[in-house]
């Protein structure tokens, strides 16, 4: 499933997020969060994920054919950007179906990139001379460490949903996302407002 982004400026869809779903013939759509942490401690979310890198950039494709050169962001799990072939895979499915890299974003949670900081920037480095955007998904939840958050070559900040749902309610979740925007923008990185359902 794609879910659409909007730029709060234009109104436009900047670009669409690939949602994984599991429709179970019996269960109806399994969320996420059931099945994706059986996948990891299976393994299985490396060929899951590869397959999801694939389909991402074969949709990519078929929007630019048709006039609508849209980013395609993904989901890299914490075992997947640490695979030693993570760059072959990306590469693989971008020439397979002929994707510019910067129609390709990558979300990495801030947890997995501060696992192995120091491993983490060569990785981001490579990915950012391939051209493909990566962004920081659910910013704000985990264990920052804004020495590095300046060392990180990312072009997007994800703002987690728990901060954006608030934020019309709680002024401390209100200040919290100012803070984020703020912080990025000084460091020339976008952002993206996760879970946004009203107007306000």
């Amino acid at each position: 499933h794609y879910q659409p982004r909007v730029d709060v400026v234009s109104g436009r869809a900047s670009s669409v997020e690939a949602l994984l779903r599991w429709r179970h013939p019996t269960r109806g759509f399994v969320p996420p969060g059931t099945f994706i942490p059986i996948a990891e401690e299976t393994g299985l979310i490396l060929p899951i994920g590869e397959w999801v890198l694939r389909e991402a950039c074969r949709q990519a494709h078929r929007w630019q054919s048709a006039g609508l050169p849209l980013r395609i962001a993904a989901n890299l799990s914490a075992l997947q950007f640490r695979q030693p072939d993570l760059l072959r895979v990306i590469s693989s499915a971008l020439s397979a179906h002929q994707v510019p890299p910067r129609l390709l974003e990558l979300e990495i949670t801030e947890s997995a990139v501060m696992t192995d900081a120091q491993a983490s920037v060569a990785i981001l480095e490579q990915l950012s001379r391939m051209d493909v955007v990566v962004s920081v998904d659910d910013f704000g939840t985990g264990y920052s460490n804004m020495s590095y958050l300046r060392r990180f070559p990312v072009d997007r900040l994800k703002i987690d949903t728990s901060f954006i749902g608030e934020m019309t309610d709680d002024p401390q979740s209100c200040l919290i996302v100012q803070a984020i925007i703020s912080l990025a923008h000084s460091l020339r990185i976008k952002v993206i407002a996760e879970g946004v359902e009203t107007s306000a």
